[in-house]
């Protein structure tokens, strides 16, 4: 957002106490702003920025420095201008000109000396700000790789930056094993009207993120049907393990109205339903199992292979989850189950027996994900991926799906 906006309004009063909380030389406030491009007149405008500050100024806050968005170069001149205007040193409004790469921007601002002005007013050392492990990683990042395919069936794919934690969490993943991702977004209702064997005959792999309510779920069972009757390899987040629960259910034992008591409360086998805890609750704002969980991953699981470790640490928020009155049958026919919480009442991940890699977690762990530390079930499925064949790989003549 930007300064101004109702929603930042508390922010900013917190960031505001903050320094009078800590003390002045404790903290530093940065000010990320954008310089329009007006074509017709060629050059970028400050103005928005000058009026920014004068903004933050009336709550209180005087930025330290100044990181200037912009599409095209920014002039000593127009820095100079900021600094003037603005009441900030000149040799902290710093240019931020867009990179191809954003992993890049931190190598940007180191060049332009923004840690040692940091540093100097915080009065600080720092032994360990070398950016040569950075650098080669953004090296690799950046020279061509073969791509693996992998498809991306969500809810919400017409708005890519849903998945924004999941599509870097790929990226990342991609980069331990040398390769690029190709990712194809597939909208969840398109598998239901087209069929998943038309939308998904090229991945290599296939993602199911999380997501709410009924809306296109059935396309996503559809796709962990196809992803498990296929060899395709498959992680579930979230709503990814619950339709992978549903899919197993229906079409392996049989529970042809196996359902999530979310999606069709009327059902008489919810294999996925509401947690104990959330039973009674009317009111559902701010009520979900929110943050950081632990997990007991199980022996000779994919979850304990992956982590290797016997507790770990991830991020949930969700209030339903695997029925344990239906955990027996499921593991019985083959849906293992890869992780429990502590006490062992909640499933946190489920794995089929027999599959290349078919995984699904309760939690997200693509919010964990770092570039130079990819997550560890992100890497094993695009390990999994690249080492997946499909007959359609090659690019088929484009098909017209209105027809």
């Amino acid at each position: 957002g930007t300064v101004g906006d109702i929603e930042g309004l508390p922010f900013l009063e917190a960031i505001r106490q903050m320094r009078n909380d800590v003390g002045r030389d404790n903290v530093y406030y940065i000010h990320l702003t954008l310089l329009p491009y007006i074509k017709a007149a060629q050059e970028l405008k400050t103005k928005p920025t000058q009026h920014s500050v004068k903004e933050l100024r009336s709550i209180g806050i005087q930025p330290d420095a100044i990181l200037c968005r912009s599409d095209e170069p920014v002039s000593e001149s127009i820095c100079e201008k900021i600094a003037s205007f603005c009441d900030v040193p000149s040799n902290s409004v710093i240019p931020l000109v867009t990179v191809d790469n954003v992993y890049e921007v931190p190598m940007v601002l180191e060049e332009a000396g923004l840690g040692d002005i940091i540093l100097d007013s915080l009065d600080m050392d720092s032994e360990y700000r070398d950016m040569t492990e950075w650098s080669a990683m953004v090296q690799r990042m950046n020279e061509p790789k073969e791509s693996i395919p992998i498809a991306l069936v969500g809810k919400y794919v017409e708005y890519p930056d849903s998945y924004l934690s999941v599509r870097e969490a790929l990226r990342h993943a991609g980069l331990d094993h040398t390769k690029d991702i190709e990712l194809h977004w597939v909208h969840s209702e398109d598998i239901e009207r087209y069929g998943a064997d038309a939308l998904l005959a090229n991945a290599c792999g296939i993602v199911v993120p999380g997501g709410f309510g009924p809306r296109g779920v059935e396309g996503m069972i559809e796709t962990v049907r196809y992803a498990r009757e296929h060899q395709v390899p498959y992680l579930g987040l979230c709503l990814g393990l619950q339709v992978m629960v549903i899919e197993w259910a229906r079409n392996v034992l049989g529970i042809k109205d196996a359902n999530s008591s979310e999606l069709a409360p009327e059902t008489e086998n919810p294999v996925v339903h509401i947690m104990p805890d959330q039973e009674d609750v009317s009111s559902k704002g701010g009520t979900m199992r929110l943050g950081d969980y632990p997990c007991h991953p199980q022996e000779s699981s994919r979850t304990k292979a992956a982590y290797n470790g016997d507790i770990i640490m991830e991020r949930h928020r969700h209030r339903f989850e695997l029925n344990n009155s239906y955990r027996e049958s499921l593991e019985n026919s083959g849906l293992l189950i890869g992780g429990l919480s502590p006490d062992g009442n909640l499933v946190e991940t489920g794995e089929v027996k027999d599959h290349p890699f078919m995984v699904g977690t309760q939690y997200h762990p693509e919010f964990k994900s770092r570039p130079n530390r990819p997550h560890p079930l992100f890497s094993q499925f695009v390990g999994a991926a690249k080492e997946t064949i499909r007959e359609g790989v090659q690019r088929p003549l484009p098909l017209d799906l209105t027809n």
